[in-house]
């Protein structure tokens, strides 16, 4: 991509066209994980049937057509969901967002993911600000999700991952993917071990949720399909 110029970027709720091209980029996104722990297309069109306002696709405008670069998925689960320790797997029922509860108060964030050659067009933001619309327009508790922490390999023999997430959050040291999380506003609540397949930061995420100062707990939640 030439770096004079910044192509143009959006964000659309993902349709049954995107499925192929999400599944096809999600191993050069995530290559750390098992082909068990990957989206496949299958999964992409039953997450548009089970929670249609929660999928999300980011585009890009490369040459003279929209370029499919990254999207999200996510499910509404309740508090009690994610208060005791779980796997990815787990979480996103083998990748088929099946916990998703449609009365749960807090949007799960199951996937997150930008093409490489795309990163640095601020499409993770714009994502994050499409569930945040969600959140506000569902009223909604908030999000929380598990995030990965691939920067930890490079201090793995001065600290315990617990020790390094404390110092990504008060900003000492940088992550990848957790510094971005906590720029958008999320906050770790614990550190999950075993959760996912990443030698990276030995298999351990950071369990991080968003609350919506916005929540009105005696107003009934829209269900209008976005």
């Amino acid at each position: 991509m030439n770096a004079k110029m910044v192509p143009r970027t959006m964000v659309v709720p993902t349709s049954a066209k995107f499925a192929h091209p999400l599944a096809k980029m999600q191993s050069v996104i995530f290559p750390t994980l098992t082909h068990d722990e990957l989206l496949r297309e299958e999964h992409y069109l039953h997450h548009m049937e089970l929670f249609p306002q929660g999928q999300f696709t980011a585009l890009v405008h490369h040459g003279d057509k929209w370029t499919v670069a990254g999207s999200t998925v996510t499910f509404r689960v309740k508090w009690s969901f994610f208060e005791k320790p779980h796997t990815f797997q787990e979480a996103v029922s083998d990748g088929w967002m099946d916990n998703h509860d449609p009365e749960g108060e807090w949007l799960y964030g199951g996937d997150l993911s930008i093409h490489p050659d795309y990163r640095g067009l601020r499409l993770a933001s714009q994502l994050y600000d499409a569930r945040k619309s969600v959140v506000r327009r569902l009223n909604l508790k908030g999000e929380v999700a598990g995030g990965m922490l691939p920067g930890y390999h490079r201090y793995r023999e001065q600290m315990g991952i617990e020790a390094y997430v404390d110092k990504v959050v008060h900003g000492d040291l940088t992550d990848p993917t957790l510094t971005p999380q906590l720029r958008n506003g999320f906050k770790v609540k614990t550190v999950l071990y075993d959760h996912i397949t990443d030698p990276r930061s030995d298999n351990c995420a950071a369990l991080i949720v968003r609350p919506n100062p916005g929540h009105e707990p005696f107003r009934a939640r829209s269900y209008a399909v976005i």
